[in-house]
């Protein structure tokens, strides 16, 4: 049994990983929410009946994890300050309109509906395939990608 589970997370905690990047942008926090996955994982893994893949009901223990984290985080504000440094290589004019685009892009992402804004932050920020997103959400690859499809036409109308 132990066995299984050290095979089970060589073999999709890279994955995980990478979906929870896509929802938290934060790279010690992911690695933190995947490891709290696998710890639930392991104790239910009685619970798993083999009507999805392992890898899907991994995303969707990953994905409660995350949940309750913005719960805790919702209760708890964190006061933390956020500096950005912009590129040495731009211009005081071009790092300002920098950071407007991309306000202006989180923006239009936050607008867009579930399943669209999850998929759009999996495409951008996870580097997911377009058929890990249909597998991760359940759905087919073609439908990842026409969702995906609509959510961009949906930004460019509020862009």
């Amino acid at each position: 049994m132990a066995e299984d589970i050290e095979k089970i997370y060589k073999n999709y905690a890279k994955s995980v990983y990478r979906y929870l990047l896509s929802l938290t942008h934060d790279e010690d926090l992911a690695e933190e929410l995947t490891e709290e996955t696998f710890y639930r994982a392991v104790y239910s893994i009685h619970t798993y009946n083999g009507s999805c893949k392992i890898s899907v009901w991994l995303c969707q223990i990953a994905k409660h994890v995350w949940y309750q984290e913005l719960g805790k985080r919702k209760r708890h504000p964190s006061q933390e300050l956020h500096e950005e440094i912009p590129s040495p290589n731009m211009s005081p004019e071009e790092a300002s309109l920098f950071q407007s685009n991309k306000m202006d892009l989180y923006r239009a992402i936050h607008q867009l509906s579930e399943p669209m804004r999850e998929i759009v932050h999996m495409r951008i920020s996870g580097e997911f395939s377009f058929a890990e997103i249909g597998e991760i959400l359940g759905k087919s690859e073609n439908w990842a990608r026409v969702t995906f499809y609509r959510a961009k036409q949906k930004m460019m109308e509020v862009l």
